[in-house]
């Protein structure tokens, strides 16, 4: 086994997930679904948490995902952020798959309005802006509209507007969805890059590119079904599988893709796959 990238330790709980169970129309969804993100401290450099939240189609990952957003209660459970509390909408920035922001407004003004919705006053939300289009390499293009940016600047602004209300907590619905392969992989560093600016920083991406979370996360979920004696799938998906990309040598590392170490990982994810 490849040891691991660089020395770490798992410090407090960041965002902790606690037996979340959601029925829908009489149908089990999600079922005592459990799990925990912690902060991953790695001495003498910043290092923010990139976690996969995979599955098959059908499996309730978007139902999951409204949950971690406070968007959607769930019947049963809790997810607690910020040492305990109960998310609520807001708390967790969303990002959703093909990047809404107003068309009619400009970058800086899609900026303000985020902030003033997170209760900013007008010079805190402008000053907050600015500060994060700065981080974001997007200072030049604060008063361009959206058609006149790129899939990836609009990302870029997709991601800022998101801070504007949550400090360190980012989803992100299918990142990599309809990218080609270059594009992928400037998302993919470009993500890299905005976890490590803040030791809290925590994106957690839900995606069915299996061969992509592998190259920018730090740990998978795998989110499925158990199945009773007979093979028969037990209604309500709960996490099954995790993998550990940091033991494995694989987290925080440049083109890995075409290493022995991540296509054995890519072909036991999608061997898991058949298994949900």
């Amino acid at each position: 086994m490849t040891p691991p990238s660089a020395p770490y330790e798992l410090q407090q709980t960041l965002l902790e997930v606690k037996g979340v169970s959601l029925t829908l129309g009489g149908m089990p969804i999600l079922r005592d679904v459990n799990f925990e993100i912690k902060n991953i401290h790695r001495p003498g450099l910043q290092q923010g948490q990139v976690v996969g939240l995979l599955g098959p189609s059908g499996m309730g990952k978007t139902c999951l995902f409204h949950i971690l957003a406070g968007l959607q209660q769930p019947d049963e459970g809790s997810v607690l952020v910020e040492g305990g509390k109960p998310v609520q909408r807001g708390m967790v920035g969303v990002v959703a798959q093909h990047y809404p922001l107003f068309t009619h407004r400009t970058v800086i003004s899609n900026m303000l309005v985020a902030g003033q919705n997170a209760g900013l006053s007008t010079d805190a939300a402008r000053a907050k802006a600015i500060d994060l289009l700065k981080r974001f390499g997007m200072e030049s293009h604060l008063n361009k509209y959206p058609v006149q940016l790129s899939g990836g600047q609009r990302q870029r602004v997709a991601i800022a507007q998101q801070f504007m209300c949550s400090e360190h907590y980012i989803l992100m619905d299918e990142p990599f969805s309809g990218l080609d392969p270059i594009a992928v992989q400037r998302v993919s560093d470009f993500i890299s890059q905005m976890a490590a600016t803040d030791e809290l920083e925590t994106f957690i991406l839900v995606t069915h590119d299996i061969q992509a979370a592998v190259e920018v996360c730090d740990t998978l979920l795998l989110l499925g079904h158990e199945y009773d004696a007979q093979g028969n799938p037990i209604p309500g998906a709960r996490i099954q599988k995790t993998f550990n990309l940091i033991e494995r040598g694989l987290a925080w590392r440049e083109c890995i893709a075409d290493t022995p170490e991540c296509q054995q990982l890519v072909r036991e994810v999608r061997e898991a796959f058949l298994k949900l």
